[in-house]
């Protein structure tokens, strides 16, 4: 990679000295050289095509992709606005990898849909917070009032959890990870636990009092959950490492080169730092 770019440099050093001698016919003759010097000497990409949600997931994987062309890989990120179809691109075979869920999330989706996807690297944590919505806060909250939670099955039970540690309900505790509405027994203030799909919870702000949201949703809605949410999940709580991101491959593709360099660029130094600076808590590397 650095000889290409020498060839490149050297190239418009030349063209600036032509230029600058007023040939300019000579100029962009050695410019349309220089151009076929670099695209002949330059190797051709192995493409690897990774799906994932827009924000924070894709952003990731964009500051990732000059770090995979030095290690000789194309990255084509392919963005998707729910949670089914990077799953069934990945068993079809339309992409190679996502990045967009966590574990719990993945083995629900694997035991109702017969797919066959596994984890390879855990990335990244994002908190799940309690936004404020006609409500600013918990102690505000009325007798009868709407909180929204997302309706998959690992999330709801995240959301109620949140609730449940910050005395607004109790739960079952045998419910654990499959907590829903029906495991909560004691609901003092009568919550109306609106159930509802995860990207459709922070449009809905405005129409209830609170609303549990997703990291990647809360981030595509301008929210922090270290600065906007009434209380969020702790980074060094059970949940940062049970709803840990990961890395995901379609069974029996664990050890595709693609994939391994993938995973050491997304585990680096520099991603580690970009997450950092750029989601200021809000996600939270997990590496």
């Amino acid at each position: 990679m650095k000889k290409f770019l020498a060839i490149a440099a050297t190239a418009a050093l030349i063209v600036g000295m032509l230029s600058g001698c007023g040939a300019k016919d000579k100029a962009e003759e050695a410019v349309s050289e220089a151009k076929e010097v670099v695209e002949e000497a330059a190797p051709e990409l192995e493409v690897i095509k990774v799906g994932a949600t827009p924000a924070p997931h894709a952003e990731i994987l964009k500051e990732a992709t000059p770090l995979m062309a030095e290690k000789g890989y194309s990255l084509e990120i392919v963005e998707f606005t729910d949670y089914v179809q990077p799953n069934s691109n990945l068993e079809s075979g339309d992409i190679d990898a996502n990045y967009f869920q966590h574990t719990p999330y993945l083995d629900d989706f694997n035991a109702e849909n017969g797919t066959h996807i596994v984890p390879v690297a855990a990335i990244h944590y994002e908190p799940l917070g309690l936004y404020p919505g006609k409500t600013a806060t918990i102690e505000e909250l009325a007798d009868g009032a709407s909180i929204a939670v997302p309706n998959d099955t690992t999330n709801e039970a995240r959301a109620l959890l949140l609730l449940a540690a910050n005395g607004i309900i109790e739960i079952n505790e045998d419910a654990g990870l499959k907590a829903t509405k029906l495991d909560i027994t004691s609901n003092p203030l009568n919550i109306e636990i609106v159930e509802m799909e995860a990207a459709q919870l922070a449009r809905t702000l405005q129409d209830v009092d609170m609303a549990v949201i997703n990291g990647n949703y809360a981030i595509q809605a301008d929210l922090n959950a270290e600065t906007d949410a009434i209380a969020k999940e702790e980074k060094d709580s059970l949940a940062a490492e049970t709803y840990a991101n990961v890395l995901c491959v379609k069974e029996g593709n664990e050890e595709d080169p693609r994939v391994k360099a993938l995973i050491e660029v997304l585990t680096s130094d520099e991603i580690k730092t970009f997450i950092e600076d750029n989601y200021q808590g809000a996600v939270v590397p997990m590496f």
